[in-house]
């Protein structure tokens, strides 16, 4: 394995590690802040907004090369 090929793969393993992270600590803040169905609804989707935005852009880097 090449140092690209295992840079690769760490990026991805670390990344989604992250989000899943990230993913845990909004839920927490929701039910502490006790946001309620709306508020969690929100937090996730502004998350989940953030996600898409980098895999698009990501997608979007190899369709353009």
């Amino acid at each position: 394995m090449s140092e690209a090929e295992f840079s690769d793969w760490a990026m991805k393993i670390g990344l989604g590690g992250l989000v899943i992270f990230l993913g845990f600590i909004v839920w927490n803040l929701g039910k502490e802040s006790k946001a309620g169905k709306f508020g969690m609804f929100i937090l996730f989707f502004v998350l989940g907004f953030g996600v898409f935005g980098f895999l698009f852009k990501n997608v979007l880097i190899e369709f353009l090369k």
